[in-house]
């Protein structure tokens, strides 16, 4: 099998431990394990629970306690529509794994996660790129969608809230996805590793899992709950699927770390703590990041509604891994190139790092910006 070089993974890589001011990031501020233990106040009685615990692999779908909290995230769902996974990433990639074969249509918005377009391209799938425009807001042309999805369509893939560009699909919007991809007969799969952080309301938008028979929701520790070090993620969908897809995990998975699934259940007992603290700091930064742009002449966009990222327009005249690089030698901060996603012309700003890291990191963006107008002029 050949696959495609991961474009954001590669660039993550080679440059995110180089940087001063990073502004790539996609997760909201990470937690301190002292944090975590503060939330759920358990900073003098967690050697008491871990110490006679054994490290054995544990329960290998993982735990019925952190099922059951990933469950009540979701109106319709039970403990036994859960399975634990390694991230997010390995989510997605074991959904793939199990229902795409040579041939399939499958349908994936673009941009989004590369996971969703290039690993079933690798399997032979016939994968066909909606594209999403900033003339719709970043959302899915539904008429578009609605001529991709052809009779016999194995897969619509979509990922809300959106990477990079923060858009949000409300229910009605999703409940019109799902009519499509009933029509057809496809399965529906949403990457919601950004759900819980919405710029409005409880933060907290609806979920494919609860509003679609074959709908197919995966999430993480990572991005909205602030501990990506636990490398835990979900899938959450119909029981006959995850016995599919569990077939598929005996060959790679076996289970997560039991330590792991514990601390999850920690914050999963505290999400509503988390999510508070989180949606505080994604609000309050991007009412920053939206004051620098409305006053920076070379960068336009379209604001997002949830998640952690924003996708830039740059109107400077250079390619956009060029530009990166130069703005990273320079000033040491880091942004995502849209190259790295197949966005040429754009750039991906992560803005749900501390507030001082976002403030002195957009003060010299535009210090960088002036002195690049300055000597194209």
């Amino acid at each position: 099998m050949k696959i495609r070089d991961f474009g954001v993974e590669i660039w993550m890589n080679r440059y995110e431990t180089q940087c001063e001011w990073n502004l790539a990031e996609t997760c909201v501020e990470s937690l301190t394990v002292q944090e975590l233990l503060s939330i759920a106040g358990k900073t003098q009685t967690i050697l008491d629970e871990l110490l006679p615990m054994k490290l054995t692999y544990g329960a290998i779908e993982g735990s019925d306690r952190l099922r059951g909290l990933i469950a009540s995230q979701y109106e319709r769902q039970e403990a036994r529509n859960v399975t634990i996974t390694h991230g997010a990433i390995g989510a997605n990639a074991l959904v793939h794994e199990t229902l795409v074969e040579p041939g399939d249509r499958v349908i994936s918005v673009l941009p989004t996660y590369q996971q969703h377009y290039s690993i079933p391209e690798s399997y032979g799938a016939d994968v066909q790129i909606l594209k999403l425009r900033a003339e719709n807001r970043f959302l899915p042309d539904l008429a578009e969608l609605r001529a991709l999805a052809t009779p016999g369509t194995k897969l619509i893939v979509i990922n809300n809230p959106n990477n990079p560009t923060g858009s949000l699909m409300d229910r009605a919007f999703l409940e019109a996805v799902v009519d499509i991809a009933r029509g057809c007969g496809a399965w529906l799969l949403c990457d919601e590793v950004y759900r819980g952080i919405d710029q409005e309301g409880d933060g907290v938008t609806a979920s494919v899992a609860d509003l679609y028979e074959k709908g197919i929701s995966t999430g993480s520790m990572s991005k909205a709950y602030s501990l990506a070090g636990l490398r835990l993620g979900w899938i959450v969908g119909p029981v006959e699927l995850l016995h599919a897809v569990s077939i598929h995990r005996d060959y790679n998975t076996i289970s997560v770390g039991m330590l792991d699934d514990y601390f999850a259940a920690i914050a999963l007992e505290n999400r509503d703590k988390i999510l508070a603290r989180n949606q505080a700091i994604t609000r309050t930064n991007l009412s920053i990041l939206s004051d620098w742009v409305d006053a920076e002449p070379s960068i336009d966009w379209i604001k997002p509604r949830s998640g952690t990222t924003a996708l830039l327009h740059c109107d400077l005249p250079i390619a956009s891994e060029a530009l990166c690089i130069e703005l990273l030698d320079e000033t040491g901060v880091m942004l995502t190139p849209g190259s790295a996603m197949d966005m040429e012309g754009t750039l991906r700003i992560g803005y749900a790092n501390s507030e001082a890291v976002l403030r002195e990191g957009l003060k010299r963006m535009s210090r960088f910006f002036e002195r690049r107008r300055a000597a194209a002029a």
